[in-house]
C-alpha cells in the first residue's frame, strides 16, 4: 500500500527559511531564543511557533523534538499542565482563549469531556498507523482526538518479598480484600491521580455500578492504604520501589517490572497482575482557535510517526499505537500487556466521574 508523504516531512522544504529566523529551538521551555524578522517565504517567527500542552508525566529526549523542528522549521514550546484531568479541565476553562495550538495526554477517561466541551478541532493525520484504529474513539471525539500511545494500569507485586515469606502473592482484585493480604496494598488516590482513577474504573468494570462500593469497603477494611499519587505509592510505600516501603502490593503499570531487574541479573523482582488491568489510551488533538493550526497538525503527524513512536517506551513507559514499532528487548520479555483488560464505556465515565469520585472519597476517608 502506498502511503502519502507525512506532513511533517513535507514541511521540510521550508526549513531553510525558518532557520534564517531563529538559531535556537525550544523544547520544554528550557532553551528559548526569540528573534524577529520575515523569511523569504513571508513567514514570521510567530508563524513557526507551535505550543504543545501536555500533562506533567511528559518526558522526551530533546533530540526527538529537534528532529521534528529540523525537518519542518517549526519551533515547539512544551507547556505542562498537571495530570490528564487537570490538563483537560484547563482546556475547558480556557476554550475561548486557548493556551496553545495542540494538546497531548488527554486519556480515554477524559476524552469525551474534551470533545463535548468543544475545545478541539477535527483533524486526523494522513499517515495514521493502521493499528491505531484499535484505540480510536467513537463519534465526534474520534474525529478530534488521535490515539498516540497506550498502557495498562495494573496491580504489581513484589515477588521477592512473597518468596522470602513462602507466601503466594495475590492474583485478582478479589484477592486484595482477602485477610491473607491485610495491610499489604497501596494505591494512588482516585481523586488526585490518573492511575488511581484508572484503578477505580477497574473496580467499577469488574464489580459493576452497584457493586464497586462494597468492594472498596472490604478493601479499606482490609487495610488498603491510599497515597497522594503514583510517585508516593510506588517510590515511598512499595517494598520494591527504592524507598524502603512496607507494602509489597502496589497499583502501577504492566510496563513497570522491567525497571526492577537488579544490576547484573536478568529477571525483574516484581510482576504485574494482568487480571487487574485497566487500559489507558492517550490522545493528541489540535485546539479549536489555535494561533497556528497548520503547525499543530504537522506536530500531530509527527506524534504518530515512527521517530516519536519509537521513543515512547523508554521515555514515558507506554506502548506506541503503531504496532510495527519495535519495543525495547526487556519490554518484549517482561512488560507483557493484558490480553483482556477491564473496560468502562468512556461516555459512562464522563457522566458518572464526579459522582464516583465523591462516593470513593467518602468510602476511603478516615
Amino acid at each position: 500500500m502506498k502511503h502519502a508523504r507525512p506532513r511533517w516531512r513535507a514541511a521540510a522544504a521550508v526549513t531553510a527559511a525558518a532557520l534564517a529566523l531563529t538559531a535556537c529551538s525550544i523544547t520544554g521551555g528550557s532553551e528559548q531564543e526569540t528573534t524577529t524578522g520575515t523569511a523569504a517565504d513571508g513567514s514570521t517567527v510567530a508563524d513557526r511557533d507551535v505550543t504543545l500542552l501536555v500533562h506533567d508525566s511528559w518526558y522526551l529526549p530533546r533530540k526527538v523534538l529537534r528532529a521534528f523542528e529540523e525537518e519542518t522549521g517549526y519551533r515547539v514550546e512544551v507547556q505542562t499542565n498537571g495530570d490528564a484531568g487537570s490538563l483537560t479541565n484547563k482546556l475547558v476553562l480556557t476554550a475561548d482563549n486557548p493556551l496553545g495550538d495542540a494538546v497531548f495526554g488527554i486519556d480515554n477517561t477524559f476524552a469525551t469531556r474534551a470533545a463535548d466541551e468543544g475545545v478541539l478541532a477535527p483533524y486526523t493525520p494522513a499517515d495514521l498507523p493502521a493499528s491505531a484504529a484499535d484505540y480510536a474513539l467513537d463519534g465526534e471525539a474520534g474525529e478530534q482526538l488521535t490515539p498516540v500511545d497506550w498502557g495498562d494500569v495494573c496491580v504489581n507485586v513484589d515477588d521477592a518479598w512473597f518468596a522470602e515469606r513462602d507466601q503466594a502473592p495475590p492474583r485478582t482484585l478479589a484477592d486484595l480484600a482477602d485477610p491473607a493480604y491485610r495491610d499489604l496494598f497501596v494505591t494512588p488516590a482516585a481523586s488526585t491521580s490518573s492511575p488511581g482513577f484508572a484503578f477505580l474504573l477497574a473496580t467499577v468494570g469488574e464489580y459493576g455500578e452497584d457493586g464497586w462500593q462494597d468492594y472498596w469497603t472490604r478493601l479499606m477494611d482490609n487495610g488498603a492504604r491510599v497515597a497522594k499519587d503514583w510517585t508516593e505509592a510506588y517510590t515511598v510505600d512499595f517494598t520494591a520501589g527504592g524507598g524502603d516501603g512496607d507494602r509489597p502490593i502496589v497499583l502501577s503499570y504492566s510496563s513497570s517490572p522491567p525497571f526492577t531487574i537488579p544490576k547484573g541479573e536478568e529477571r525483574p523482582t516484581t510482576s504485574a497482575l494482568l487480571e487487574t488491568c485497566f487500559r489507558q489510551v492517550e490522545y493528541a488533538g489540535v485546539l479549536a482557535g489555535a494561533d497556528n493550526p497548520e503547525g499543530a497538525q504537522s506536530l500531530l503527524d509527527f506524534l504518530v510517526d515512527r521517530t516519536f513512536q519509537k521513543a515512547l517506551p523508554d521515555s514515558m513507559y507506554v506502548y506506541p499505537v503503531d504496532a510495527e514499532t519495535p519495543l525495547p528487548p526487556l519490554w518484549e520479555e517482561w512488560a507483557e500487556p493484558a490480553t483482556d483488560p477491564i473496560e468502562v464505556d468512556p461516555a459512562e465515565v464522563t457522566a458518572q466521574r464526579d459522582e464516583w469520585i465523591r462516593t470513593w472519597s467518602d468510602l476511603t476517608a478516615g
